[in-house]
């Protein structure tokens, strides 16, 4: 029971970033992003190849994050040039702005792990060996990060990102940004751009994915290419669970709603696992029923509460 609370914590929270970034292409920004398969990857990989010569963690991490902001950005290029007339509610140009990226991104991450050594492309990283951003806090603190120590720190990582994004949105850009989502015509009549900010809104929310990218590949030990599979159904289930189990009253509530969500997902996943009927190849399918659960609670609530 230890091991299933442990583990769902630490790659709850690991993947928290993820979610978050999820949130804002979906709910902020009114963007179903598929980028995020593909920027997750990215992330790790960019880190992961640093790592291995001879970046320090932290340098790397951001350089990750950073190469996830690029991969947004190019969607949301992508989109400008894709969309017809100016139909707010027109998903066409945005799923295939997403699709073409993160297909772009598959074979440029292939390409990135294969930096610094003979192969032309590598599909997985080993850090065994390698200094890792949790060894960098364990020498700066001068402690071990027991697994309770790793789960507190990205618990403290989390809520600083958390309290950072909060804060932007409720910037003026931050705010603007909500709009656009909400009503884009509305918010162009006010002599807003709304193709700029939609481009830095997905490039943050793909900084997030690869932030999480880049911590997963440091926590878990290698990079792989197929790591991103099924991430944007992942951030998903974590987002309507949250939203679905603690609610949705404003934006600051709601971010913290997200990353219990994404925790409480990867609890059931961890729990799940553990039962001898299922094996790790019907994770898939455990994740569309977790899904489909969170988002048919919310009608089936209302209609008992009116019988």
């Amino acid at each position: 029971m230890t091991g299933i609370l442990t583990s769902g914590l630490e790659q709850g929270l690991v993947f928290s970033f993820m979610v978050l970034g999820v949130f804002v292409t979906f709910r902020v920004l009114d963007f179903p992003d598929l980028t995020v398969d593909g920027s997750i990857v990215t992330g790790a990989a960019v880190t992961a190849m640093l790592l291995t010569n001879g970046w320090s963690p932290a340098l790397a991490t951001a350089t990750g994050t950073l190469a996830g902001f690029a991969a947004g950005t190019v969607t949301g290029v992508l989109h400008v040039l894709l969309k017809s007339g100016s139909d707010a509610t027109n998903y066409g140009p945005k799923l295939l702005a997403g699709i073409l990226t993160m297909t772009a991104l598959y074979s440029l991450n292939l390409r990135i792990m294969g930096l610094g050594t003979s192969a032309t492309a590598r599909s997985n990283v080993p850090l065994l060996g390698e200094p890792t951003l949790i060894e960098s806090i364990e020498n700066l603190l001068s402690i071990e990060l027991t697994t309770w120590r790793l789960i507190a720190a990205l618990a403290i990582l989390a809520l600083m990102v958390k309290l950072v994004l909060d804060w932007f949105l409720h910037t003026e850009v931050g705010l603007a940004m909500q709009a656009t989502g909400d009503n884009e015509q509305m918010i162009k009549a006010l002599g807003v751009n709304t193709t700029i900010v939609r481009i830095a809104g997905l490039g943050l929310a793909n900084a997030l994915v690869a932030l999480s990218g880049a911590l997963v590949a440091q926590t878990q030990g290698f990079a792989d290419i197929g790591m991103g599979i099924g991430t944007i159904v992942a951030g998903l289930a974590g987002v309507i669970i949250g939203e679905v189990l603690f609610g949705s009253r404003s934006v600051t509530w709601v971010l913290f709603s997200v990353i219990g969500g994404s925790v409480v997902y990867r609890l059931l996943i961890a729990g799940a696992l553990r039962v001898e009927q299922i094996d790790p190849t019907d994770l898939r399918l455990l994740t569309a029923i977790l899904v489909v659960i969170a988002l048919a609670t919310p009608t089936v609530r209302r209609k008992v509460v009116r019988m």
